[in-house]
C-alpha cells in the first residue's frame, strides 16, 4: 500500500512541508542477498557428471561445492508447469498452468493464464526494494499472447521483471534465435560465422544487465531468472564442443545406465540396493479399452542397432553432451562476474533442471526435426549423411529415447510422466556462502519446485505479502526448506506434494507414493475413475520397482483420497489426456480472428507463424513494391527458414521464389526478365491439387504486374514451416535463411515495400494428431 502523503501543503510551496515516502520506491534491507535462479530445460537426474553422469558441468560443480546438492529435488515433469511452480511458490494447477500455452483450456487448471492473486517472486523482490530481470527462456504465456499484437499482461515485464532478453516460446534455434528484449523483437548481435550462439549471447546480457545494476545502484539487491535453451532440442553447438565427447558414449545407453548408477551409489545419491528398470517398463501397459503405450516411448535395445544407427546415436549424445557443456561454461562467466565484483559470498544461487530428459525425439533420434513435425518420417541413409553436421545450423537435432533414458538414470520414464521420477526426480545445486555454511554437503530430503520461493523469502527475510500489486494474494502452496539448507539433518517440513498433468497424476507423503499408470496427453486414454493406483516407498525404492499397494491397501487408499483432496483444493480437475482432435477443435481467444487475410507493412515485429497459418493450403502472396534502382537485391517477403519455408525476393531485379520443402528440396520460380523501374506489383500463388503422401501438391505461379511469368509443379509441407520461432518478415529474412541463393538477413535494397498481403485458401487438411504431438515437443 502506498503511503499517505504526511506532508503540509499550503498556497506557496515556500511555506509548504515535503514528504517523498508516497514516491520513492521501497529500500530492501542492507544487506539483502542477491538471487539468480539458473534453469536448466530437459537435462535428466542422470546427465550431469555431479550426479553420477558424464557430461561435465564445471559450473553447476563450483554451485555445489560453495553449497549443497540434493538427490531428491522434484518438479512437475514438464517446462512451462515447473516454471510456473519457481515463480510462484503455488503448484502448477493452481497457476492455470497444468499444460503448455498452445494447448490451453478454458478452465482454471488449463488456461496458461497465472492469476495476479498467484503473485511472482519477481513482483515480490521488486516490491522490497530489488532490481529484478529475466534472462532466456519465458514460455509462460498462452500462445494467443505471443505476438505484438497481443495483450503483454503475461509477459516478463508485466510479471515484475524490469528487464527481459530472451525467448518467449518453448524452444529456439540456438544459432538464429527468435529474440525478444523486453517488450520488442530484435535481431541477434552477430551471426554464426562470427561465432555467435545463443547461450553465450545470454550470458552477455546477463553481466550486462548485472553491471547496469551496479554502476547506478551497487548497494541494491537484485533477482536474475537465468533460462538458458540447452538442453532442449535443437541441440546446437559448435563442433569443437561436442567433439570433446569422441568415445564418452560409445557403449550405448544400456551400458551407460550401469555405469551411471553405480558412479550415483559411490556419490551416495540414491540408495546402495538400487537396481535399474528395464529399458522400456511400461511396454506392456494399455488403457482400459486396450490402447497401448505410446510406441514413440519405446526404446530400441542397443544390441538391436545396426553398425551405422550406433554411429549416429553416439553422436547425438556427443552433441548433447557438447550443448549442455558449452553453455555451462557461458553461466560459468556469470559467477566469474560475481567473483570478480565481490558479489558471489551474497548471491543465492539455485540451479535446477526444470524436468527429466525428453524422449521426444523418438526411438532413432532427429537429425531435422520438423520432417517429424510434418508427419514425414526420415530415413537412416539420409541422417547419416550428417553425421559430421549433427549440432551445426544445417541440422535441427534431437536425440533417440534410448538417451533420454539413460540420462534419467536411475529411474523410470522422462519427460511430461508426472507419475513418475524419471520426469520428476531432477537435478538441483543451491549455494549461498553468507547464509549456509554447508560446502559440498549432499541433501536427501525431499523438495519440490514449489518450496523454493517460501525458501527464499525465508532466507531473505521477508513475509509473503497479503497483496501485489494492490491485488489480494492466494497462499502460497509450498513450505520453507531452509532450515533444511542450513542444517541438513533437521526434521523436514513437508509433509505432502500433490501431482497432476497431461492426465498423469501422483500424490507423495512421508516417502510414500501413490500414482497410476496413464498415459500423458494426447494418448486419449480417458476413463480415469478405472485407473488402476500403485504404491511405492520412495524414500527406499528411488526408482519404483517395488509395488506395495497387495501390502498396504490401508495407505493407498488414504493417498488415493489424499489426492483428490488436494485435486479439489489446488484445482487438479478436470483431467485431461485428450486425442489431437479433441484438443485442436476447441475454441480459443485469437487476436487475429478467423482471418483468411494477412496484411504486413516493412519494419513489423515478425508474425508468428500460429497466428496466421499457410503450410498445408492453397495461398496467394502478393507485395506492392516500387523499384528505386538498377541494382535491387534482397527479401520481399519470407516465413519459415532453413529446415522449411517459403521466400519471395529479388536478385539483379529478377522476381525469384522458392519453396524450401523441410530443408531437403528447394522448389523454384524465377521470372525471365528484370523488373521495371517505378511501381509494380509483385507476387505468387499456390493452387493445391492432391497429396504426395502427407505433402499436398499442385501448382505454383509467379506474377509481375498480373502478368504470369512463370509456373512449376511443387510439392508443399502438410503442417508447420518452423519449429523455432520463425514467423513471417517483410523486407528482410529474420532467421534461418529460407534459400541458400542468400544468407540472411538479405535486406531488400533498391526497392521500397509498400505492403504485403497472404491470402490462404479454405483448402486446409491438417493431421491434428501430429500438431498436438508437435506443441508438447516444442515446449
Amino acid at each position: 500500500m502506498t503511503p499517505k502523503f504526511a506532508g503540509r501543503i499550503e498556497h506557496d510551496v515556500r511555506s509548504s512541508t515535503p514528504d517523498w515516502a508516497p514516491f520513492t520506491e521501497p529500500e530492501a534491507t542492507r544487506g539483502s542477498p542477491n538471487v539468480l535462479y539458473v534453469v536448466w530445460d530437459d537435462m535428466g537426474y542422470g546427465s550431469w557428471d555431479l550426479f553420477g553422469g558424464l557430461v561435465e558441468m564445471p559450473s553447476m560443480k563450483r554451485i555445489a561445492d560453495d553449497g549443497l546438492k540434493f538427490t531428491q529435488f522434484h518438479t512437475t515433469a514438464l517446462c512451462s508447469p515447473t516454471r510456473s511452480s519457481m515463480l510462484t511458490g503455488r503448484n502448477a494447477t493452481t497457476n492455470g498452468m497444468s499444460t503448455i500455452g498452445e494447448l490451453a483450456a478454458g478452465f482454471p487448471n488449463l488456461s496458461c493464464y497465472i492469476p495476479p492473486e498467484n503473485g511472482f517472486i519477481s513482483e515480490v523482490l521488486r516490491e522490497n526494494g530489488y532490481n529484478t530481470m529475466a534472462v532466456g527462456k519465458w514460455h509462460l504465456s498462452p500462445a494467443s499472447e505471443m505476438s505484438m499484437g497481443a495483450s503483454k499482461r503475461t509477459w516478463p515485464t508485466q510479471r515484475g521483471f524490469d528487464r527481459f532478453y530472451g525467448f518467449l516460446g518453448g524452444l529456439t534455434d540456438q544459432w538464429y534465435p527468435d529474440l525478444w528484449y523486453d517488450n520488442h523483437q530484435v535481431d541477434p548481435p552477430a551471426s554464426p560465422s562470427e561465432g555467435y550462439h545463443l547461450s553465450k549471447d545470454l550470458a552477455d546480457k546477463a553481466v550486462e544487465f548485472l553491471s547496469d545494476s551496479a554502476a547506478t545502484a551497487p548497494d541494491k539487491p537484485w533477482m536474475m531468472y537465468l533460462c538458458p535453451g540447452a538442453c532442449h532440442a535443437p541441440h546446437h553447438v559448435f563442433k569443437e564442443w561436442s567433439d570433446k565427447y569422441k568415445g564418452v558414449f560409445d557403449d550405448g545407453y544400456e551400458l551407460y545406465r550401469v555405469a551411471a548408477l553405480q558412479r550415483q551409489k559411490d556419490l551416495g545419491l540414491v540408495p546402495a540396493g538400487t537396481v535399474l528398470p528395464d529399458i522400456n517398463p511400461l511396454a506392456a501397459a494399455t488403457s482400459t479399452d486396450g490402447k497401448p503405450w505410446p510406441a514413440s516411448d519405446l526404446v530400441r535395445p542397443w544390441e538391436s542397432l545396426s553398425e551405422n544407427e550406433r554411429q549416429l546415436f553416439v553422436r547425438q549424445a556427443e552433441v548433447f553432451a557438447g550443448f549442455a557443456s558449452y553453455t555451462d561454461s557461458q553461466i560459468g562467466r556469470v559467477l566469474d562476474y560475481l567473483e570478480r565484483t565481490g558479489q558471489k559470498d551474497n548471491t543465492i544461487i539455485v540451479a535446477v533442471s526444470d524436468n527429466g530428459c525428453s524422449a521426444e525425439g523418438g526411438p532413432n533420434g532427429s537429425v531435422n526435426e520438423n520432417r517429424w513435425y510434418n508427419d514425414v518420417p526420415e530415413r537412416l541413409e539420409d541422417n547419416l549423411k550428417y553425421l559430421d553436421e549433427l549440432g551445426t545450423e544445417s541440422t535441427h537435432p534431437h536425440f533417440s529415447n534410448g538417451w533420454a533414458m539413460a540420462f534419467n538414470t536411475p529411474f523410470k520414464m522422462y519427460k511430461t510422466n508426472s507419475s513418475w521420477e524419471g520426469g520428476t526426480a531432477d537435478p538441483m545445486v543451491i549455494s549461498w556462502p553468507n547464509g549456509i555454511a554447508a560446502r559440498g554437503e549432499v541433501c536427501d530430503t525431499y523438495i519440490h519446485a514449489i518450496d523454493l520461493v517460501p525458501t527464499i523469502y525465508d532466507l531473505v527475510g521477508i513475509t509473503a505479502p497479503d497483496t501485489v500489486r494492490y491485488v489480494p494474494q492466494a497462499p502460497i502452496e509450498g513450505v520453507s526448506m531452509a532450515d533444511v539448507l542450513r542444517d541438513v539433518t533437521a526434521e523436514s517440513p513437508k509433509h505432502s506434494q500433490f501431482y497432476s498433468m497431461l492426465g498423469t497424476r501422483a500424490i507423495w507423503r512421508d516417502g510414500w507414493q501413490a500414482n497410476t499408470v496413464h498415459a500423458p496427453a494426447p494418448a486419449g486414454w480417458g476413463h480415469f475413475d478405472d485407473d488402476v493406483w500403485h504404491l511405492y516407498h520412495l524414500e527406499e525404492d528411488r526408482n519404483q520397482l517395488h509395488d506395495l499397494a497387495s501390502q498396504r491397501p490401508e495407505l493407498l487408499a488414504e493417498l488415493v483420497e489424499l489426492w483428490d483432496e488436494q485435486a479439489g483444493r489446488y484445482s487438479g480437475y478436470p483431467l485431461d489426456d485428450r486425442t489431437a482432435i479433441e484438443l485442436f477443435s476447441l475454441e480459443r481467444p485469437s487476436v487475429s480472428g478467423d482471418a483468411r487475410r494477412l496484411t504486413l507493412y516493412p519494419g513489423g515485429a515478425e508474425v508468428p507463424e500460429r497466428a496466421f497459418v499457410i503450410a498445408g493450403r492453397s495461398f496467394t502472396i502478393s507485395a506492392a513494391v516500387t523499384i528505386d534502382a538498377d541494382q535491387c537485391d534482397g527479401v520481399i517477403f519470407a516465413s519459415g527458414g532453413r529446415f522449411g519455408g517459403h521466400s519471395l525476393y529479388l536478385k539483379d531485379r529478377r522476381l525469384h521464389y522458392v519453396y524450401n520443402w523441410l530443408g531437403e528440396k528447394e522448389q523454384k520460380l524465377i521470372a525471365p526478365h528484370q523488373i521495371p523501374l517505378g511501381k509494380a506489383v509483385l507476387g505468387v500463388d499456390f493452387v493445391k491439387s492432391g497429396l504426395d503422401g502427407p505433402s499436398p501438391t499442385g501448382t505454383a505461379h509467379l506474377y509481375v504486374n498480373a502478368k504470369q511469368v512463370a509456373t512449376e509443379p511443387i510439392t508443399i509441407q502438410p503442417l508447420f514451416f518452423s519449429l523455432s520461432g520463425e514467423g513471417s518478415n517483410v523486407g528482410h529474412d529474420r532467421g534461418q535463411p529460407v534459400s541458400s541463393d542468400y544468407t540472411s538477413p538479405f535486406t531488400l535494397t533498391g526497392a521500397t515495400i509498400d505492403h504485403v498481403t497472404i491470402d490462404a485458401g479454405d483448402d486446409l487438411a491438417v493431421d491434428l494428431q501430429h500438431e498436438t504431438d508437435a506443441a508438447f515437443r516444442r515446449d
